[in-house]
């Protein structure tokens, strides 16, 4: 290069003033004219930086550890022994970055491209995130110049990070960044990120995300006119009002100019004659609604690769909240008053009685009059709050009255009187003449508790009770036929239903009582006893059951007779046997022989058997009375 060119070069770079600082400064940034991000993806590995954004000196591998000279584009890095596992920058899902082992060489470039249509005299920012991925014995860390170039190479300006060091705890990301003015009669430049350490190993290992180059000019710090604070505001669709956005004026431009802009969704639009420092909107629809300031020099403010912009206002108009009270009304005193309003993520009711309430649906039990009048609901969503208000309307009960308990014999009726209203409703139904009237023929075959339910004219209701006792008449039952033994007992066992009742046995010969149902009876003979049931009540007639006590002679079975024809006892004579004409006897001789056998014992046995003498000894008899009874056992006949 001749003496004279660089010294074009000197004056040139001086007179433009190049400005070299950190991106924290109080500034503002433009949408990035470049804004590599590597992409994203779900591959583990993403392919070669593509030509349209850019160019390096190192050769691609899809390799999780690329070799020296070598890079990659990939969403983690997994060389645990000797890298930090990391991601992408941002943090995001699946995001991509460039991962260098930088070759022995100080003299190759990480990234280049060449940066077309920009504006003279004005500043932009060139930035880039870096991190260093060794864990230890870093012997070269990376070093990397930022630079600027004419399109024919002459460097404009640079910006060297200097040692980015190891880290011992946890891998970090850091940015760097550098501005610098272009001259004016400027329109591209190349932007380079050159190697400056050796590589090796473990030596000059990085990842590279997010290089960008942006407009770099004045802060433009803008709020809503309620407060230079407030850049955001929540408003509800009902309450919708102007709101002013403003920004402060700028230094740092010769002839500053402004455009206003509004994101459509799917990017920054400007808003036509939106061109001073403030901005009023008034948008009515729900909706979250985005606004910035953009601010050139003048002669380049329709440039979006020469202005930059402001912080983003955001304006979010909620959907007006709605409030319908309702409740069960009309009422009658008593009852619960049951509110209910839409649904929102709070509530607030107030009513008659100081009430009031924070719950969507409350409830007041045991209502009075008093409680009768506007109940108003405030239903807030979001920050939209909206209120309606129901009227509640609170009558007297009806005072039910049934009359006074009345006592009627089975089969009798008497006549029900309800009053204090204006309409009658009885139940049960079962024997009533009409249900519906205050004074039906009540017919219960059982005592009965009816329950009526008066109204009044305001519909309003209330019950009383009325109980129909229903008095039985008088049943009488018992064992129609028993039997015993002469000189035996029994019970007699009655029953006797009904209500309000006496009861007495006829006659009242050989029992152990006449007044209870189940004396003992000892009859020496057959009777008949009569079971009386009168209710006291006078309902019905006397009730009676009968009952037949067959009373069996006892039988006396002597166990020896001498049939000799003497004239005494010359025959086997049981007594009483002849009053069980049913029974049967049978007597077998020692060997099992049927010898006599009869039903009925109208004639002794006189110890013979076919006409003819039995032998003198002993025989075996088996009596059977038919009642029950069984009686067995000897005999002997002496001859």
């Amino acid at each position: 290069m001749n003496i004279k060119y660089k010294l074009l070069v000197t004056v040139f770079i001086i007179a433009f003033f190049i400005i070299i600082t950190k991106a924290s400064d109080a500034q503002s940034l433009g949408d990035p004219v470049v804004h590599i991000t590597f992409g994203s993806g779900t591959a583990a590995h993403a392919a070669a930086l593509p030509a349209d954004s850019g160019s390096t000196s190192y050769t691609y591998t899809s390799a999780n550890f690329p070799n020296d000279g070598s890079y990659t584009i990939e969403s983690t890095t997994n060389t645990p022994g000797t890298w930090w596992t990391t991601t992408d920058h941002t943090g995001n899902p699946g995001g991509y970055m460039m991962v260098v082992n930088a070759s022995l060489s100080k003299t190759d470039y990480f990234y280049k491209r060449e940066v077309a249509n920009l504006c003279g005299g004005t500043t932009y920012q060139f930035s880039a995130w870096v991190g260093n991925l060794l864990k230890s014995r870093d012997i070269s860390p990376p070093d990397i110049t930022f630079s600027i170039e004419t399109t024919s190479g002459t460097v404009l300006q640079s910006f060297d990070t200097g040692t980015i060091p190891l880290h011992t705890d946890a891998f970090k990301w850091v940015q760097y960044a550098f501005n610098f003015t272009l001259p004016a009669a400027s329109s591209n430049v190349i932007i380079k990120m050159t190697n400056n350490s050796s590589g090796g190993a473990p030596a000059n290992d990085l990842a590279l995300d997010d290089i960008t180059f942006s407009p770099y000019g004045p802060s433009l710090a803008a709020s809503f006119s309620s407060s230079a604070a407030v850049t955001s505001l929540i408003e509800c669709a009902a309450q919708s009002k102007p709101y002013t956005l403003t920004v402060a004026p700028v230094s740092g431009y010769t002839s500053p100019a402004y455009q206003w802009q509004v994101n459509t969704g799917t990017g920054w639009e400007d808003v036509a004659g939106q061109i001073s420092l403030s901005y009023t909107v008034n948008p009515s629809a729900a909706g979250t609604y985005e606004y910035r300031l953009a601010s050139a020099e003048a002669s380049v403010i329709n440039s979006t690769s020469c202005r930059v912009v402001s912080n983003v206002l955001t304006l979010i108009i909620n959907t007006a909240s709605t409030s319908n009270a309702t409740a069960n009304t009309p009422l009658c005193t008593g009852n619960t008053l049951n509110l209910s309003a839409s649904t929102g993520d709070s509530y607030s009711w107030v009513g008659p009685n100081a009430f009031t309430s924070n719950q969507q649906n409350p409830s007041i039990s045991n209502i009075t009059a008093a409680a009768a009048g506007d109940y108003t609901a405030t239903v807030t969503s979001g920050n939209c709050s909206s209120s309606s208000t129901v009227t509640v309307n609170v009558y007297d009960q009806a005072l039910a009255n049934a009359g006074k308990d009345v006592t009627i014999c089975e089969g009798d009726n008497t006549t029900l009187t309800a009053s204090g209203g204006t309409g009658y409703n009885w139940s049960p139904t079962t024997g009533l003449s009409d249900p519906n009237i205050a004074n039906p023929v009540a017919s219960p075959a059982d005592t009965t508790t009816y329950i009526v339910t008066v109204s009044n004219s305001n519909a309003c209701t209330s019950t009383d009770t009325v109980i129909v006792n229903v008095l039985k008449k008088p049943t009488a039952s018992a064992k129609t036929n028993l039997e015993i033994t002469q000189g035996q007992s029994i019970a007699l066992n009655g029953k006797a239903d009904g209500s309000a009742i006496k009861y007495y046995w006829t006659p009242n010969t050989y029992l152990s009582s006449d007044t209870v149902l189940n004396p003992v009876a000892t009859p020496p003979e057959d009777i008949t006893y009569t079971l009386h049931v009168t209710s006291t009540a006078g309902c019905g007639n006397d009730a009676t059951a009968d009952v037949f006590i067959r009373v069996y002679k006892a039988i006396s079975i002597p166990n020896t007779f001498t049939p000799n024809s003497d004239g005494v006892n010359d025959t086997w004579n049981i007594g009483a046997l002849n009053s069980y004409p049913e029974s049967t006897i049978q007597i077998f001789d020692r060997y099992g022989s049927l010898v006599y056998n009869t039903t009925g014992y109208s004639k002794a046995w006189d110890g013979t058997y076919n006409n003819k003498k039995v032998a003198a000894g002993t025989y075996y008899y088996v009596i059977d009375l038919k009642n029950g009874k069984k009686f067995a056992g000897w005999v002997l006949v002496v001859r």
